[in-house]
């Protein structure tokens, strides 16, 4: 079980490779692989021939020793040589030996043992006491065995034949030969092996890199499209895979194909939710310039009935007041529209140095002014901050945030504003120690008509646009809005570039 876990990691690591390092490694060991099997069927094969040739010598051997009478030989005791095929592996390395009927080692007429052997360099040797032993031990009949001998003697392939007294002599040829060719073949094919690996994986690294390029170019393409902003304004998608590169015949043609393709369908819905976003936009930026004018003369003419000297009903006296407070409330929701519509459009906004320390103080004066149930505080630093921007827009950020804090957290609580230089940006935050944003709406708290009501406690109505107003005012001037809550701690942070 303990070995499961080390093939997961395995498999995971091995996934993590890119397409061309799985590529060579698959083309690396299908060579090697190849160039074993191939290596071990030349060698065994080579091996079984040359034992063969050496079987051949052997029998020669034998002949020419039979031909001298068995282990009588020549009459002096020597080891008859060099008359085997021209080039014939161990025709120049024999060794003989005369086994008597009582199974002891014989001597020949001239009275010398016949238990000699022809060394490698053309001298005439004598077999020890356990070289005798060893050979006579394991040579039993005619069938040829291979005996490893001591000292200076070395391996041979030995058989044995009988003769008319009851005897036998032993006749061997060295394969010294045969392993020393065998051991070259080898280290031939281990050497051509090794430089193989390193031609096939140069070649191999190179072809996959020409045959992978248009994969490459295909993912460049959408890395290209990956990096556009495609989630708002009019995107316009000019990037394509090379016509070189979309060839249906091919594998990375048909994904070029595909991208293509899906990028055609991308770029037509991207341009449908463009229109419509900016037929939306238009709509409200019309049907709000056209509210206001409205909205005014009901507000006038609420006014103007409340100042009526006749005597005017109660009941009527409360309607008024209730159109004349909605129609107060409609006003601040389509001057919300259309602030939003103009920055949609990308209005530019005034650019000049704004203390922001004074806006703070303005605005906190205001919001205690409003709300004098809440406890307002001010952070500031000694020295005055100053960014570049529409003084009245960045007001309106801090107006929204105290507003948002005023409306929803209970009185008593505490709600701190801070402005303090970060590097190349000024942070304007506003702190309350209220019951916080839910977890659930705090991705979208910055969203249009987004609203806490269920949440955070209330006393008055909100249109869903303050924050969102933060929000957009704060990109315009090219900085960012952020939220961090949790219950008795909620920060409302915008940050400013300080030009």
């Amino acid at each position: 079980m303990s070995t499961i876990p080390h093939i997961r990691g395995a498999s995971r690591s091995l996934s993590r490779w890119t397409l061309r390092t799985k590529l060579l490694a698959a083309v690396l060991a299908l060579f090697t692989v190849v160039m074993l099997v191939t290596s071990a069927l030349t060698v065994l094969e080579t091996r079984r021939y040359l034992y063969g040739q050496l079987s051949e010598d052997l029998r020669s051997a034998v002949t020419r020793v039979g031909e001298r009478g068995g282990y009588d030989l020549d009459g002096d005791g020597r080891v008859p040589r060099g008359e085997g095929r021209a080039g014939a592996p161990g025709g120049d390395t024999v060794l003989v030996l005369g086994i008597g009927p009582d199974g002891q080692v014989v001597d020949t007429p001239s009275g010398r043992q016949v238990n000699s052997v022809v060394l490698k360099d053309g001298q005439d040797g004598m077999l020890d006491a356990d070289d005798v032993a060893r050979v006579t031990d394991e040579v039993e009949g005619r069938e040829p065995v291979v005996v490893q001998l001591g000292g200076d003697v070395g391996e041979y392939l030995v058989t044995a034949r009988p003769v008319p007294d009851g005897g036998r002599y032993i006749v061997g040829v060295s394969t010294e030969p045969v392993q020393d060719l065998l051991e070259k073949l080898l280290a031939l094919v281990v050497a051509g092996t090794a430089i193989g690996l390193v031609l096939v994986g140069a070649g191999g690294a190179v072809v996959i890199r020409r045959s992978l390029a248009p994969l490459d170019r295909v993912a460049a393409t959408a890395r290209q499209v990956s990096a556009l902003k495609l989630d708002s304004g009019d995107v316009s998608l000019a990037v394509r895979v090379p016509e070189a590169d979309v060839d249906d015949r091919t594998e990375v043609g048909q994904v070029g194909l595909a991208l293509n393709t899906m990028l055609d369908d991308v770029e037509k819905a991207l341009r449908a939710r463009q229109e419509s976003e900016t037929r939306v936009r238009r709509f409200v930026a019309d049907a709000s310039h056209e509210l206001r004018t409205p909205l005014a003369s009901i507000r006038g003419y609420a006014e103007l009935t409340r100042r009526e000297q006749d005597p005017v009903p109660g009941t009527v006296t409360h309607a008024i007041g209730r159109v004349e407070s909605e129609a107060l409330r409609m006003q601040e929701l389509v001057e919300d529209l259309l602030l939003l519509a103009r920055l949609d459009s990308g209005r530019p906004l005034e650019r000049e140095p704004v203390d922001l320390s004074l806006l703070a103080m303005n605005a906190v004066s205001d919001a205690h002014a409003a709300s004098p149930d809440h406890a307002w505080e001010l952070d500031l630093p000694d020295e005055p901050v100053e960014v570049t921007g529409d003084g009245a827009r960045l007001h309106q950020i801090l107006a929204n945030l105290l507003a948002n804090a005023r409306t929803h957290t209970p009185a008593g609580t505490r709600v701190v504003t801070k402005v303090r230089p970060e590097g190349s940006m000024v942070r304007m935050s506003v702190t309350d120690d209220g019951p916080g944003v839910p977890v659930e709406l705090q991705p979208t708290v910055f969203e249009r008509f987004t609203r806490g009501d269920d949440s955070r406690s209330r006393a008055n109505g909100s249109t869903g646009l303050g924050l969102s107003i933060v929000a957009a005012v704060g990109q315009a001037h090219g900085g960012r809005v952020e939220v961090s809550s949790h219950p008795g701690d909620t920060t409302f942070s915008v940050l400013l570039p300080t030009t």
